[in-house]
Formats: C-alpha cells, sequence, structure tokens
C-alpha cells in the first residue's frame, strides 16, 4: 500500500483568476524581499510608507494620510506617536483646526528616510527584475486605474 503524493504543486482553480488573491499573494512577495533587504533598517513596509508621504508631504493632516494609505485611524494615532517618540516626526495642531494634526519629518527623520532610500531603490529594483519594461509600466498603469491613483 502507498501513501499519497507528496507534490509541490497546488492548484488554486478559480483563485488563480482571483485579483484579491492575486494582489495579496504579490503584495507578500513584495514584502518578503522587502524585509530581506531592508530588515537591517528596523522599519516594516507600512511605516517606511508614512514617513515617505510625510515627507513628501510635509503639513499633511493625519486624518487625510490614514485615509489615503487606507490605515486606521487607531493604528495611524500608534504609529505617528512612535514616529515622535523615535524623534523621527513632529506633531503640530493647526491653529484653524484644534481636532487636527500636521505632520512633518524631522532633522532626524528626514537623515533617517535619506539612508533608507537607497537600500528601497534596491528593493524595488530586485523586486520587479521579473518584468520587462513594458511589463512593469503596464502593470503600474492598470494598478494606479485601479486605485484611482493621480499624479
Amino acid at each position: 500500500m502507498t501513501g499519497p503524493t507528496v507534490t509541490e504543486e497546488v492548484k488554486l482553480g478559480p483563485m488563480a483568476d482571483s485579483l484579491g488573491f492575486l494582489l495579496r499573494l504579490s503584495q507578500l512577495e513584495s514584502f518578503r524581499d522587502f524585509y530581506t533587504g531592508m530588515e537591517d533598517l528596523g522599519m516594516r513596509p507600512g511605516e517606511f510608507s508614512v514617513l515617505m508621504l510625510i515627507g513628501e508631504n510635509p503639513g499633511i493632516r493625519q486624518g487625510v494620510l490614514a485615509r489615503k494609505l487606507m490605515i486606521k485611524r487607531a493604528h495611524m494615532t500608534k504609529m505617528v506617536q512612535a514616529m515622535e517618540a523615535d524623534g523621527l516626526v513632529t506633531r503640530t495642531v493647526p491653529p484653524e483646526d484644534k481636532r487636527s494634526i500636521e505632520l512633518r519629518l524631522s532633522e532626524q527623520g528626514a537623515a533617517r528616510l535619506a539612508h533608507m532610500r537607497g537600500p528601497f531603490e534596491e528593493h524595488e529594483s530586485r523586486n520587479l527584475s521579473r518584468l520587462s519594461d513594458a511589463e512593469l509600466d503596464t502593470l503600474k498603469r492598470l494598478l494606479k486605474t485601479y486605485l484611482d491613483v493621480r499624479e
């Protein structure tokens, strides 16, 4: 009597055509490479995204950033408080709206972001090496359309 054959192949069935499933696996693959290439820098992908967007948008309101990145308010608050405690971000309350919080990189935050740009660009290059330039352009265009991202 023989047992079942062990194989590494997994049939995906209808999941092979599921946009959400494919996006999730793509995200996990990208994060795997992010952690491999940037593990020594001590920052997770979500934190890096927050730091990068604050750097690109000095004075951005915390709620606006949370909505753009689809991060729950409580999680964003925790993350920003930790970044402030680490000296990476400053928070200010604008005089015209006491309910809002504006975010800026501190000098230390700007330096940390600058230090991470090189490894991030290397990650992006490695991560996207499976696609031709034309395929990459098409994928980015389609994802921006799907997400309604305008530049």
